[in-house]
């Protein structure tokens, strides 16, 4: 339908100007802030006095529950609330943020309406003064109808917050620009850290499994938490062991090595904290290795014609696993390639050359010192 079209529709219709901009537009806001903002504009111009908005989805995320948009009419900005989850960092009442948010604004009662379906996403308003009967009615009939395009900017945000969680930021950013097909893929440049706990599987033997999981994700905490924090990413948990890559963005290695470093050495820290309280608790410690190399390697899709894995492969892969076998027999946590070495000036401890199986050439390693 053409626009001169859809206009004559609409004037058929009556639709005000925000009813048949929820109709024409609206799903093709980027976000769902950028949907308040636009909405409570329209509505201002369709004559609704508003002070300010807020609106409240649900996240399928591991920690958020909720994100609210807080919205204000004087200036036009949004800022955003997050409502953790039970067994996030501190749970918060459903939908309690906005709510909070608009009565702290003076002015008139606030106006709420819960979109699409009992427990769907809360749209709520305040204006200068109480609103009127006729104003009330506008702003149901605008949450009728932002229905739909909230449906799909919130199907839009699941799709992307899952893969986050379950790819990580970048990859799932790859997998959404790219076609599904396992010929894609790209080749590239990254520090690479491999990491596994030692003796795990005498641990997963001897303790109740509710306890070998909670020491997974103890684990996995401190491992990923510091990947993440220096700018890394992690691919995979294989079993007890963690994938993770510092991708090459600049014209030199060198940052994403240091970054690598870094986060190796939190994650030696946050271990030892971790001990300490495991110490406190009568449980026995976790001893981990880690090893990081600089090297090329295949990014993408592999696996069967109808399911499909996203991630890196490649002789860097191989080298880093191997290494990372080294660990226990030199007596050290962490340790890294000549090749990642040569990008770094943190003092190293020099361990000499070293045949690793299924490799080629001996390998130059190199241990951070211990503490």
């Amino acid at each position: 339908m053409t626009k001169t079209a859809c206009l004559r529709h609409h004037r058929a219709m009556q639709l005000s100007p925000t009813l048949a901009w929820l109709v024409d537009a609206a799903s093709d806001s980027p976000g769902a802030d950028r949907l308040l903002a636009e909405l409570g504009a329209h509505l201002v111009a369709d004559g609704v006095p508003l002070a300010a908005g807020a609106l409240t989805l649900d996240v399928p995320h591991p920690l958020i529950a909720k994100r609210t948009w807080l919205w204000r009419a004087e200036s036009g900005r949004v800022i955003e609330a997050l409502g953790f989850a039970p067994g996030g960092l501190a749970p918060d009442p459903p939908n309690d943020a906005g709510r909070r948010w608009l009565r702290d604004i003076a002015g008139g009662d606030a106006h709420e309406d819960v979109v699409g379906r009992p427990d769907g996403p809360l749209l709520g308003w305040i204006g200068p003064r109480p609103f009127t009967t006729d104003e009330h009615e506008q702003l149901r009939q605008a949450a009728r109808f932002a229905a739909t395009p909230l449906a799909v900017l919130a199907a839009r945000a699941t799709l992307r917050a899952t893969l986050d969680a379950y790819l990580g930021k970048r990859s799932a950013e790859r997998v959404l620009a790219a076609p599904l097909r396992r010929d894609l893929g790209e080749t590239i440049q990254a520090a690479l850290l491999y990491a596994d706990l030692r003796n795990f599987t005498a641990l997963s033997e001897t303790t109740p499994p509710a306890d070998v999981i909670a020491a997974l994700d103890a684990w996995f905490d401190r491992i990923a938490g510091a990947v993440h924090a220096f700018g890394g990413e992690v691919l995979k948990f294989i079993g007890d062991g963690v994938l993770a890559i510092f991708p090459v963005v600049e014209a030199s290695p060198r940052g994403a090595c240091q970054a690598a470093l870094r986060a190796a050495g939190a994650a030696r820290a946050g271990m030892a904290h971790l001990n300490e309280e495991r110490r406190h608790l009568g449980l026995p410690p976790l001893s981990f290795g880690a090893a990081l190399h600089l090297g090329e390697m295949l990014w993408g899709n592999i696996g069967a014609a109808n399911r499909l894995d996203f991630t890196a492969i490649g002789p860097a892969v191989n080298l880093a696993s191997r290494l990372e076998g080294l660990c226990k027999p030199l007596g050290r946590t962490v340790l890294m390639s000549g090749a990642l070495a040569a990008e770094t000036d943190m003092p190293l401890v020099a361990l000499g050359s070293h045949s690793l199986r299924g490799i080629a050439s001996p390998c130059e390693v190199f241990a951070l010192p211990e503490t």
